[in-house]
């Protein structure tokens, strides 16, 4: 297994940063399963990197730096296990089940344990608001204030709930290891809506300086495809995995120069067609169904649409329009019946599709998408003042640097 893929001879914090966003997940999945210690593996690998930002300037980077640091972390992790402090403090190991098999030991055989870890997570026996956050901060490596971000919680609150989720996990004797088929597919629900949240951290990252971190949301894609490579059978794995590779097949369209390129606008000749293809085969077998399964598969036939469409003229508006609908009923969504009112905009006008927002700003008033929608309609519509008021309230709204960006251009263009 190659460990360096996608790494350039570049600076050795260039190689750190970019290593740190390929491998985070992986490295921590096997401390945790290695050594069966949650409650320090993630102290070692953050102390690895520390040691790497603090040599490799000086030394160089090693040929292998994912493995450099997984051998450092592993023995900080065996010297802490060593020393009196922490063996006085006996801290409980995981719980493990009877065919559990430690991984190998060379560093160039490791396998990836991932989804062993994301499983464990998800595990019912955590409280239901702790599990999400806490895969997407150990499997994916989703920094605390970003995950914060997207359960509207403060970073504090957030790095709490992940402490303490990471105690109940040892205490608990929460099992680590594959579980049982039926036990898997309960669970399958919650990993999948936790897979689909890392996917978003990268996809539509809600505040800071990125318009996206298709690095972080490659890696949701492909937590999703081994998740369906173990249960293929499953409707919400098969339609999440369906839904991702749709929606990340455009990232390379998605920004200009560090400016936000509007879906209308896009050059589809960017989009990867290989990604689109694999998942229009996905979706196109996915049985209706209903809970969170149905919730994907809705999801990833409307993005199938935009998908298929050679330009934005051809895009079929009224077939999505429908989809936006039924997943509205389903869901009851603010945030669906905000992407419907741009579905029937371009289907019944501007003017329909404002009228479908009346009633949000008490569901969704922090949301900066909720004015650009309205700015964008009413713009249409013909009533500049009104779109100017709402730009100014999205812009004011807006904590993503590039989205902002657009949206004071936008407003300046009237």
């Amino acid at each position: 297994m190659t460990w360096t893929s996608g790494l350039s001879s570049t600076s050795p914090d260039a190689v750190l940063k970019r290593v740190h966003l390929e491998a985070w997940g992986r490295l921590l999945s096997l401390l945790v399963v290695r050594t069966r210690r949650l409650d320090l593996a993630e102290d070692a690998l953050g102390e690895a990197f520390a040691r790497a930002a603090a040599h490799w300037s000086s030394d160089g980077v090693p040929a292998n730096p994912a493995g450099w640091l997984y051998t450092t972390a592993y023995r900080q992790l065996v010297g802490w296990l060593r020393a009196e402090a922490v063996a006085a403090r006996k801290a409980p190991l995981l719980a493990v089940r009877p065919d559990w098999v430690p991984p190998e030991e060379s560093v160039d055989a490791l396998s990836d344990e991932r989804l062993q870890l994301i499983l464990l997570c998800c595990h019912p026996a955590l409280p239901p608001a702790s599990r999400s956050a806490l895969a997407m901060r150990l499997v994916l490596g989703t920094p605390t204030e970003q995950i914060a971000r997207l359960f509207l919680v403060a970073p504090s609150a957030m790095a709490a709930r992940i402490t303490r989720a990471k105690k109940k996990i040892a205490l608990a004797g929460i099992p680590l290891g594959a579980p049982a088929d039926a036990e898997l597919r309960a669970r399958l629900d919650e990993v999948c809506r936790t897979v689909y949240l890392g996917f978003t951290a990268g996809y539509t990252p809600a505040a800071g300086p990125d318009l996206l971190r298709a690095d972080l949301a490659g890696e949701a894609v492909r937590l999703a495809a081994l998740l369906h490579g173990l249960v293929p059978e499953a409707p919400q794995a098969q339609a999440m995995l369906a839904l991702l590779l749709l929606q990340h097949s455009r990232r390379d369209a998605r920004q200009e120069g560090g400016q936000l390129v509007t879906l209308a606008r896009q050059d589809r000749a960017k989009w990867h067609r290989d990604e689109i293809e694999a998942g229009l085969q996905l979706v196109a077998t996915v049985p209706r169904g209903d809970g969170y399964a149905e919730e994907l598969r809705l999801q990833a036939l409307i993005a199938a649409e935009h998908a298929r469409a050679p330009a934005a003229a051809a895009t079929d508006w009224a077939a999505i329009a429908g989809r936006y609908a039924d997943l509205e009923a389903h869901t009851g969504s603010p945030i669906v019946r905000l992407n419907r009112a741009v579905a029937v905009a371009e289907v019944e006008g501007p003017r329909a599709g404002l009228s479908l927002l009346e009633g949000l700003d008490g569901r969704i008033a922090d949301n900066h998408r909720l004015p650009s929608v309205r700015a964008e309609l009413a713009r249409r519509a013909g009533d500049i003042e009104l779109a100017r008021a709402h730009y100014t309230q999205a812009i004011e709204l807006c904590a993503n640097g590039p989205e902002r960006e657009h949206l004071l251009r936008r407003r300046a263009e009237l």
